[in-house]
């Protein structure tokens, strides 16, 4: 039911100051008697928010899905990069077919100054072009005396044994030299091995042509050998 305003304006029922277009709006005694309406709009409400969050939850989403893909595409990729096939590398050395051209050089033979058989100085550039063979961890006579033999002329094969003996000559046309140092091992940095005798290639301009670490048969240094008189 309604009263009229302070000034008496408004109608006499109703409420004061609501839109024409509401109708007539009657307030009940009891607030109990709108209950029914209050569940309504109650009702209406809940609708409203779960309708709100349908429509919001994918613009939510949006941000932890994008981490998400990140996350699996650097995945992917590292993984791609830990399975790729790459070459394998094994313990044996990559064989190549032999070359008929002249080998580059290795390095330069060091200026060092070894030890006769009488016990005298030699400067070992002064035997140039050479093949120096490293005999401490092995005689090996038969191999040398295949050099010896198949080496051309001017060019001379040395045995050279670590320490200040340079030992007999156990092959004709080949001079023994002593290391007292073992500076020659130490420059090329190989070790000695029980049985095996490594050997040097040089060239008359004192270039370490090629290094073979363990001497074997003339098929694989001929050729070398056969240039160092060029």
């Amino acid at each position: 039911m309604g009263v009229p305003d302070a000034d008496g304006q408004g109608p006499p029922d109703g409420l004061p100051g609501l839109p024409p277009e509401w109708g007539r709006v009657v307030v009940p005694d009891d607030a109990s008697a709108l209950a029914d309406e209050a569940r309504q709009i109650r009702r209406e409400l809940r609708h409203a928010r779960q309708d709100t969050g349908r429509r919001t939850g994918p613009a939510r989403l949006g941000l932890p899905a994008l981490i998400l893909l990140v996350s699996v595409l650097v995945t992917l990729a590292g993984l791609a990069a830990v399975t790729w096939p790459r070459t394998t590398r094994s313990g044996a050395p990559t064989v190549l077919p032999r070359s008929t051209t002249a080998p580059q050089p290795v390095g330069p033979l060091p200026a060092l100054d070894l030890v006769g058989a009488d016990d005298t100085p030699v400067p070992l550039r002064s035997l140039l072009p050479a093949m120096i063979i490293l005999v401490d961890a092995c005689t090996c006579a038969e191999q040398v005396g295949t050099a010896a033999r198949a080496a051309p002329p001017g060019v001379t094969v040395v045995t050279v044994t670590e320490g200040r003996s340079a030992g007999p000559a156990s092959v004709p046309g080949v001079r023994p030299l002593g290391d007292p140092a073992g500076g020659l091992r130490s420059y090329l940095h190989l070790s000695p091995h029980p049985g095996t005798a490594a050997a040097l290639l040089v060239d008359r301009q004192g270039s370490l042509v090629r290094v073979v670490p363990e001497l074997g048969p003339l098929s694989d240094y001929g050729a070398d050998l056969a240039r160092l008189s060029g």
